[in-house]
Formats: C-alpha cells, structure tokens, sequence
C-alpha cells in the first residue's frame, strides 16, 4: 500500500473569503493562521493578538471556526474520491488517500501528485503532502513538511529518522520535558530506546504508534462515509452581480461533486445551483441538465459557462450551494476500436445547445403508432428517443414543415422552384375518422404522398388531396 497524506495547514485561514489586506485566525487570543500579507508585516502563528494588532493596525481578524473547518475538510475529501476510492480523515487538517492502486490510471506517482497539487490550486487550497507506505508515517512526513517519497517499508527508518519528536501527537508538557532531558530531539533517538521503557514513562500509546510507523503493527484507517446527497455551500469572497462571475467559484464545488459520484460510481442528469442573495430574498435556482447520466467536470463545468453566459442575476449573490440528490448507477460500456460511441459523443453537444437556446427548444422524437404524418412522432427527452424510425416511416423525410405548403400547377404538374417530376408513389393515407380535429389532432385526412424531385435536385414529399398539390417534408 501507499499513502498520500495531505495536511492542510492554513485551513483555518481557507474557511473565510480570500483577502489581500493582512488577515489573521485567532482563538483564545492568539493568532492560529495568518496570510502571506500578515506574514509579510512579521506575524507569525503563535503571536498574541495584540503584538499582532501592534505590528499591522488594519489588520483582519477572524474568529476561528472549526465548525467551518470540518465542511471544508468535508468537502475536500469528496474532491479527493476523483483520484482514490480509499480516503480518510486523518485529524482536523489532514486526509489520507491510499494510491498505490490507481497510480497506473494517472500515469504514474510524479503525474498523480502534481494533479492532486494542482487540483488543490483550483480549489483555492494548500496542502503538504506526505508519502509513504504506513498512514501514520505519511501523517509524519507531512507535518513536517517533507514531500521526498518514502517507496518501500525498508526505507522508513531512514526516512523518519531526521523528523522531530514534534509531529507525534499527545505528548504533554511533562512528557515534553523528559524527552528534552533524555537527549531525544528527534524520531531517530525515539527508535533506539528500548520499547520497555518507553512503556513505562509515556504509556502503551507510544511504542504502539512507532510500530505503526515502521508497518511493524496493523494501522486500520476508518473509511470516509460519503453522504446519500451532495449539498455543499460556498461563501464568496464579495457580493456579485454579474452571473459570469460566479464562475470560478462554482468549479470548486463541481469539483468536489465530481469526486462524491466518482466514489459511488454514478452520474447526473441534473443537478441544482441555489444563488444565495441578501436582505431575505428568496435564493434563486439554476438548474443544470445533461443529455444522459455523466459524472465528467469537464461537461459540467461547459454546462455550466453556457447557462451562465445567458443568466441574469436578480439581485446580488453572496453565497452559493450545489445540490444533488439523483444520482444513477453508471452502466459499464465498451468503447469503439476508433473512439467513442456516436451517443457519447452527440450528448455534449446536445448539453451545449440546451444551455444556448433553452430546454424546451431542443429534445428527441419518439415514433407513435398513427399513419399520419403529423401524429406519428412526439417530442420526448432525447434519453427516452426511439433509436429507429418506425416501418411506416422507411419512405418519409425526418423533416417535415411545420405547416403542409400549398403548391401551384401548370398545366396539370405542380411547381417548386419548377416542375416537380414524381419519382415514387402514391402512397394514400386515408386515417382519422375517429378523432376531432382540435387541440393539435389533424382529424380525418385522405391524402396521396409521392416521392418527388425538383430541378434543383431537391427531394420532395409531396402530397395531393380534395384542395390540390401540397409540399409536406424535404428529403436530406
């Protein structure tokens, strides 16, 4: 097995809108987290608030809040599902992602790394990143900021060696204080003391977890429970009024649905954007819908820059939220031998054109058991389509007028960009008596179609009835 920890240091300060002026986290009066701004006026975590205020006087100071905290490192880990089935929470700032059977699908360790780096960038976050093959020795590595890869069990004691004594959790102050007076400054002078009289003077716990460390004992990791839904809010770091410029914002959360269907194998045909205003106005909703089932971000996120480009706020938006609650199973499917399937690669552009001119202006047609041309067909969601035309319809065009053309003669021929010469038919419709014609039912209709063409090379299906000759479809 291999371990990826990811020890997220600056999470108390990532919780809250990004700032550029010197910004900082406290609790209990001191400071927990500061920005690159506060770091750079020479504040550093541990500082009291007031040598802090001292040293920046407009400096922002937020409250830390774990609660905040906890659904950030939540919804991280729902990110993280888009590279590993195996996550866990590791502590209040750290996660554990077990790799070391998908590092083929990312192309190797130093590509599925600098992925996870640079998803992270996208989701406004920073991580250390350890690695190693014991959950608990990535957690070491990582707190103390070193990323060099430890491969192989044999490699561990070398490895944590050099690491200070500080990256083990649980020592008090006392206990502090007699390693200090023991001379052990680091895990190395830890490892050589007999595992007796660790024992003795710190407890069952220590040489238990060093044990852990070096593979030496089991370390069985609680799996991450994923939710039944997807409901993650976002605050934005301003008020925004222009839809583009939710954005970048709502790719964060995307990405994070992307790793929630990732883990359960399932896809979305639609999904929900709550745009959260101010002044107790009801939240508006964007809705996002797929031509099929797909867990893709690349799809969502071209969804969702097309509905934004058409979408006009109602008022300003300070917080947003993703909902999803209907998720299906994803059908295994074999590819073709020169690519993807024509359904696969028809729906993004099904998804693009919906966006652009609505839902309502583009769906699928479905064949009904009606001789007549202007009943046999209905439109239904692309999904629910028949595959194939109907028998009856082996000899019709798949483009019909909304309205049957009525056509002039000469001569007895009729006429459409010249004389229309009969190729095929007739074939006589003589269909529904039964029904009245009203609320779009064509009623009774006996007609003669024939398969013509014009001198343009135009295909035609025309018709005659009692009133003359009439244009009803063109031919591709």
């Amino acid at each position: 097995m291999l371990w990826l920890c990811l020890r997220f240091p600056c999470l108390a300060l990532e919780v809250f809108p990004p700032e550029s002026e010197p910004a900082v986290v406290v609790a209990l009066q001191r400071v927990q987290a500061v920005n690159e701004a506060a770091q750079a006026a020479g504040i550093q975590p541990g500082l009291r608030l007031a040598s802090a205020l001292a040293l920046a006087p407009g400096l922002q100071v937020h409250e830390r809040q774990p609660a905040r905290e906890a659904a950030w490192l939540h919804m991280l880990a729902c990110w993280s599902e888009a590279f590993t089935p195996q996550v866990s929470l590791a502590a209040e700032d750290e996660l554990l992602l077990e790799i070391g059977g998908c590092l083929r699908l990312f192309g190797g360790l130093p590509a599925l790394r600098e992925r996870v780096r640079a998803g992270l960038v996208e989701q406004g976050s920073f991580a250390l990143q350890g690695l190693a093959p014991t959950p608990l020795a990535a957690q070491w590595l990582a707190r103390a900021g070193v990323e060099a890869p430890c491969l192989g069990a044999d490699e561990l004691p070398a490895a944590l060696g050099p690491l200070p004594v500080q990256v083990i959790d649980g020592f008090t102050q006392a206990q502090q204080r007699t390693l200090a007076a023991l001379g052990v400054r680091s895990l190395g002078d830890l490892l050589a003391l007999p595992a007796a009289g660790l024992q003795r003077r710190f407890g069952a716990g220590l040489p238990l977890q060093l044990a852990q460390a070096l593979g030496e004992r089991p370390d069985p990791r609680e799996a991450f429970v994923f939710p039944e839904v997807f409901a993650e809010r976002l605050e934005l770091p301003a008020k925004v009024s222009e839809a583009s410029m939710l954005l970048f914002a709502l790719r964060r959360l995307l990405a994070a649905l992307a790793g929630w269907l990732a883990a359960r194998a399932s896809g979305l045909s639609t999904c929900r954007i709550l745009l959260e205003h101010e002044d107790s106005l009801p939240a508006s909703v964007l809705a996002l819908n797929f031509a099929e089932p797909t867990a893709d971000l690349a799809r969502f996120e071209r969804v969702l820059r097309e509905r934004l480009e058409h979408y006009r706020l109602s008022a300003p938006v300070w917080r947003v939220q993703l909902l999803a609650d209907q998720a299906q199973a994803l059908a295994g499917r074999s590819l073709g031998l020169f690519g993807q399937e024509a359904a696969q690669a028809l729906a993004p552009v099904i998804e693009r054109l919906r966006a652009r001119l609505g839902e309502a202006a583009v769906h699928g047609l479905a064949c009904v058991a009606d001789h007549r041309p202007e009943c046999a067909s209905r439109a239904v969601p692309e999904a629910q389509a028949s595959d194939a035309a109907s028998p009856a319809a082996s000899a019709r065009p798949l483009w019909l007028l909304p309205q049957p053309q009525a056509l002039g003669e000469r001569a007895g021929v009729p006429q459409h960009e010249g004389a229309i010469l009969r190729l095929a038919g007739p074939e006589r419709i003589e269909s529904g008596w039964w029904s009245d014609a009203g609320q779009g039912d064509k009623g009774d209709v006996t007609r003669d179609y024939f398969v013509a063409s014009n001198p343009r090379g135009e295909w035609l299906w025309v018709f005659r009835d009692a009133q003359g000759w009439w244009l009803h479809g063109v031919f591709a």
